[in-house]
C-alpha cells in the first residue's frame, strides 16, 4: 500500500467534512487507506462520518487522549509505506498525495516531508519550513529578532525566512498539520512521544528522523490550506502555556542540562511576558474608548469653566473654586460614561442614538444631584447645561472621524448585510445562495461568479479569470467557492492571488 493518511479530530466537523472530500479526490490513483482518529468530539463529528464517509476507518475514543496517543492508535494499524499526519482544518490539492509519494520514492533519504502551507486568505504560513527551536533560537523568536531581520541567517532560523519560500530544500522541523513520513523511518525512530499531549510532538518526531539519519524536507510544488487552529485558537493565553511548556518537554528530552535549564528559562519568561501582554491588551481594548472620551469631555470642561469665568463672572468680582476642577468635573465625567455605558453608547456598531440616550440620561442625573447639594457645592448650571451640549457635538465627531477612517471597531450604524460571491456552476451556486437566504443572513448583493468563460451561464456576472475585478466594482464582502465545481487547486490559486484584498474566503462542500 502506498499511503495511509492519519487525521485526528476534535470538535472540527465542518472542517474535518471539507478535508475529507479534498482527501478522497487526493488518493485517486494511489493505493491508500484514511484513518479519523475522534477524541470523543461532542458537535456531531462521528456521525457526520459513518453517514457521509463509510469507507474510511473510524476510531471513536471515548476520551480526549491527545494527539499524539491518538495518531498512534491509527499509525499501529497503518500499512502503507508512507504515512501522513494531516489535520482536519486543512484543504489538499488533488494531486498533492501523487506528488509528495513521487517525491519521496525519488528520494530513498528523505524520512519526512512538508509542503506549502496557506491560510484560510490565501496568505502564506511560515511554519511550512522551520528549524531546530535550540535556545538561542527560541532567544531570537520570544524576543522579536526574528521578525525585525525576518531575512537573516541568524536571527531567521525558527521559520528559515531566508530560504526561499518557492523552492525544495532541507529543513529540520516539519509541521504536524501535514507530516510525510516513510513508515520505514517511523520503524526505526519510534512513534510520537506520547508526553506530548498536544504541541511539541512534531518538533520532538521530526528531530529524531534527523537523528535517525533521515533527511527532512520542504516540498513547495503542491499546497495545502490550513486554518490554523481552528479547535485551539492561538492567540488565546491556553495555547501560550500548553505550547511553551511542550517546549519545555522537548529541551529536557534533547538538550544538555545546561541548554534546557537556560531553555526553560526563556520559556517560562516567555509564558509570562505573553499572558500579560493579552490581560494589557485586552484592558486597554476594553477602556481605550472610553478613555478617550473622558478626555474630551473633561477638556471641553475646563474651556467652558475658563471661558465662563473670563467672560462672565470675572466681571462680577468671582471666580470658580478648585473643588469644580478637582472634585466636580471627575464626577460629571464618569456619570456620563457610566450613562453611555448602560444605555448601550459602547457597544458594536456604534449607534448615535444610543449615546445621546446616555449623555442626556447622564446630565439628568448630575443636575438632580445638584439640586440636592448644599449651595457652597452648586458651582454652575450653566457649565452642566453647556458640557452637555459639548459631549454631544464633541463625542460625535470623534466617532463619526473613527468611522471615516475606516477603523472596524468603530463603526457606526446598524451591521451591514454581507455581499456575497459565489464561484461554481448555476446548480451549486443555487443552491449555497438559497442556503444564505435560509440562515437569515439577507445578504444585500449575491453575486454568481462561473468558474470559466466556457461555463458562464446567463445569471453570472462574469467569470473566475477577472475575479478581482468583479470584487472591486461590486464590492464584495466575501467570497465562497463551492468545491463541488472548482478544483482545491485553483481555489488556493485564486485564495492566494485576492490575499491582498479586504474579503472574507470560505469553502461550500457539496451536499452540506
Amino acid at each position: 500500500m502506498d499511503l495511509s493518511v492519519v487525521i485526528v479530530n476534535y470538535n472540527v466537523k465542518v472542517f474535518l467534512e471539507q478535508c475529507l472530500l479534498s482527501v478522497r479526490e487526493a488518493v485517486k490513483g494511489l493505493d491508500a487507506e484514511v484513518f479519523v482518529v475522534d477524541n470523543a468530539s461532542v458537535d456531531g463529528s462521528v456521525e457526520m462520518l459513518k453517514q457521509k464517509f463509510p469507507g474510511i476507518t473510524l476510531i471513536a475514543n471515548k476520551e480526549n487522549v491527545g494527539f499524539s496517543k491518538a495518531n498512534n492508535q491509527a499509525i499501529r494499524l497503518s500499512k502503507g509505506r508512507y504515512v501522513l499526519l494531516l489535520n482536519p482544518d486543512t484543504l489538499v490539492e488533488e494531486d498533492t498525495f501523487r506528488k509528495v509519494v513521487h517525491f519521496m520514492d525519488e528520494h530513498p533519504e528523505a524520512g519526512g516531508l512538508g509542503v506549502k502551507m496557506v491560510d484560510g486568505k490565501g496568505n502564506f504560513l511560515p511554519e511550512s519550513k522551520r528549524g531546530l527551536p535550540t535556545p538561542m533560537v527560541a532567544f531570537y523568536k520570544i524576543f522579536g529578532l526574528s521578525k525585525l531581520f525576518p531575512k537573516s541567517k541568524i536571527f531567521s532560523k525558527y521559520h528559515l525566512g531566508y530560504l526561499n519560500k518557492d523552492e525544495i530544500h532541507e529543513v529540520e522541523i516539519l509541521s504536524g498539520a501535514f507530516m510525510l513520513m516513510r513508515k520505514e523511518a517511523l520503524d526505526k525512530v519510534g512513534l510520537l512521544d506520547e508526553s506530548f499531549f498536544m504541541y511539541g510532538e512534531d518538533i520532538d518526531l521530526s528531530y529524531r528522523i534527523l537523528q535517525g539519519g533521515y533527511k527532512n524536507y520542504y516540498y513547495p510544488e503542491t499546497r495545502i490550506i490550513h486554518y490554523k487552529g481552528e479547535s485551539t485558537k492561538k492567540s488565546s493565553v491556553n495555547y501560550v502555556f500548553v505550547f511553551y511548556k511542550a517546549m519545555i518537554i522537548f529541551a529536557k528530552k534533547h538538550f544538555s542540562d545546561k541548554n534546557a535549564r537556560f531553555f526553560s528559562f526563556l520559556i517560562n519568561m516567555a509564558i509570562y511576558l505573553r499572558a500579560t501582554l493579552a490581560i494589557i491588551r485586552r484592558f486597554f481594548d476594553k477602556i481605550m474608548h472610553p478613555l478617550v472620551d473622558a478626555l474630551l469631555l473633561t477638556g471641553g470642561l475646563i474651556l467652558i469653566k475658563n471661558y465662563w469665568e473670563q467672560s462672565y463672572l470675572l466681571s462680577h468680582g468671582s471666580y470658580y473654586p478648585d473643588t469644580l476642577l478637582f472634585v466636580a468635573f471627575p464626577v460629571y465625567v464618569l456619570i456620563w460614561l457610566l450613562s453611555i455605558f448602560f444605555s448601550g453608547g459602547y457597544d458594536r456598531p456604534i449607534q448615535l442614538l444610543k449615546l445621546y440616550r446616555g449623555v442626556f440620561a447622564g446630565t439628568f442625573i448630575i443636575l438632580v444631584g445638584y439640586a440636592l447639594l448644599p449651595e457652597n457645592l452648586r458651582f454652575s448650571r450653566a457649565i452642566i447645561i453647556f458640557g452637555t451640549l459639548w459631549a454631544l457635538v464633541a463625542l460625535s465627531l470623534e466617532r463619526l472621524l473613527f468611522h471615516y477612517f475606516g477603523l472596524k471597531r468603530f463603526r457606526i450604524g446598524e451591521k451591514r448585510n454581507q455581499r456575497f460571491a459565489v464561484i461554481g456552476d448555476e446548480k451549486e451556486v443555487e443552491r449555497v445562495s438559497s442556503l444564505l437566504k435560509n440562515m437569515r443572513m439577507q445578504p444585500t448583493f449575491t453575486g454568481h461568479i462561473a468558474v470559466s468563460a466556457s461555463r458562464k451561464y446567463d445569471s453570472a456576472i462574469g467569470s473566475l479569470e477577472s475575479i478581482q475585478d468583479l470584487l472591486r466594482i461590486y464590492a464584495i464582502d466575501e467570497v465562497i467557492f463551492c468545491s463541488e465545481d472548482v478544483p482545491a487547486n485553483m481555489i488556493i490559486d485564486n485564495m492566494s492571488k485576492l490575499s491582498g484584498m479586504d474579503v472574507e474566503m470560505k469553502i461550500a462542500p457539496p451536499q452540506s
